[in-house]
């Protein structure tokens, strides 16, 4: 299974959790294809004078629970079946969340690193220009993503605007504060991640206090979580790495010192008082808490087995494949899915959205406090169906979110 492609993926796992529901197989069929797909040419007349197009992406997965949502993301290697498998994914974690949207998702098929400010401007307003009449408050709501900033957001909410000649900051979210983003938005998915991970310590009755973590990438997810575990449970970080390497420091790593280091050096590999690592000693260091919040396929079937943490939290997206999430059901290490515990970057996205909505913005605090609410119920949810059905925790995420866009659907007379 690990060498299918994403979308092929996507319906496996949701296959998975069907075959538990004993959901019928027009049901199945159903949930199992995007509403509809978008695909477009974007020409862009480079700063060399040369017209080059770039091809885009909008796919609309379900629409059942509310306006679609989900991200864009600008990379090199996007294809129809990635952006397809999102906004699946999309579709069940907003269901998750208990947000009243669907789930969409977005794609341009470019490099970033190789185009000027002036190009991705073009690029971002053309792409927009080309789905106008596929997004909207009430219809689709993208948001950043891979190569994706706030900058670029407002680039686009900008066109929008131009298209419909009127204001319409809920058309986009992600957006610089200026133009209507939200306070909280920055470190909303680590943030989250911070309540799902102490639902679950309680569940397994550890004490994140005394607990030692071990935490897999230095990017957004990951700097923020080595901030949060020092702050909010004053635990011990014994390991950290980024895309070089990684390191291990068993008094335990300060956010601040790491982070001045990392600026420094561009590595948080030699960091004083630590011992540099492989990536693979990270994942298998004896610590009870591993966070990767990294890339894709760092956990499998071959390495499952020498993972000593009590609780896996995924802060990136898909670091685990499904043989290794067979194998920590097996050794009973609780795994704390993607689509629940990076789900604070999207249910920030929703508050951003009802506060563009409403014109009534609000404090960090209030946002960090409904975040909490939302995170902490999810998790609540999930534990309950992993007791109930004595299935894996993303399995049990997948019918709680499968059930929620089911009953919405047969609410609406589409499924009997």
């Amino acid at each position: 299974m690990e060498d299918l492609d994403p979308f092929d993926i996507a319906l496996a796992q949701l296959n998975k959790a069907a075959k538990v529901m004993k959901l019928d197989s027009a049901t199945i069929d159903v949930l199992s294809s995007p509403k509809e797909i978008l695909q477009v040419s974007i020409p862009v007349k480079m700063d060399n004078g040369e017209t080059k197009v770039f091809t885009g992406f909008r796919v609309h997965y379900n629409n059942a629970r509310g306006p679609m949502k989900g991200g864009i993301r600008y990379y090199i290697k996007e294809n129809l079946s990635e952006v397809k498998a999102l906004s699946a994914w999309m579709t069940w974690k907003t269901a998750l969340l208990g947000l009243p949207f669907g789930g969409a998702k977005g794609g341009i098929i470019c490099d970033t690193k190789k185009m000027s400010k002036n190009e991705l401007e073009k690029l971002s307003r053309g792409y927009i220009d080309a789905v106008a009449d596929f997004i909207g408050p009430e219809i689709d709501v993208p948001a950043p993503d891979v190569y994706t900033t706030p900058q670029i957001m407002g680039w686009m909410m900008d066109e929008y605007e131009k298209i419909v000649r009127h204001s319409a900051p809920g058309v986009i979210t992600g957006k610089p504060l200026t133009l209507g983003g939200s306070l909280g938005r920055g470190d909303a998915t680590a943030k989250g991640g911070m309540y799902v991970l102490r639902e679950g310590a309680k569940y397994k009755g550890i004490d994140l206090t005394k607990a030692k973590y071990a935490i897999q990438g230095f990017g957004n997810a990951g700097q923020f979580a080595v901030k949060f575990v020092n702050e909010m449970f004053h635990g011990k970080v014994v390991a950290v790495s980024d895309s070089s390497g990684g390191i291990y420091k068993e008094s335990g790593i300060d956010y601040k010192e790491l982070l001045e280091h990392k600026e420094k050096a561009g590595t948080v590999e030699n960091f004083p008082g630590s011992k540099n690592i492989t990536n693979e000693e990270l994942l298998e260091s004896d610590v009870d808490v591993l966070i990767p919040s990294a890339i894709e396929d760092q956990l499998t079937g071959e390495n499952a087995s020498k993972i000593k943490a009590k609780i896996v939290l995924e802060l990136a997206n898909g670091p685990s494949t499904p043989e290794a999430d067979e194998v920590f059901f097996k050794k009973d290490i609780l795994l704390l899915p993607d689509f629940l515990s990076n789900a604070g970057g999207v249910t920030v996205s929703y508050f951003e959205w009802v506060q563009n909505i409403t014109g009534d913005y609000w404090t960090e605090e209030d946002v960090y406090s409904r975040l909490d609410q939302k995170m902490t119920a999810a998790t609540q949810d999930v534990l309950a169906v992993h007791e109930k059905y004595k299935t894996d925790p993303r399995t049990a995420a997948y019918i709680i979110a499968i059930q929620r866009v089911v009953d919405a659907m047969k609410a609406r007379g589409l499924l009997n």
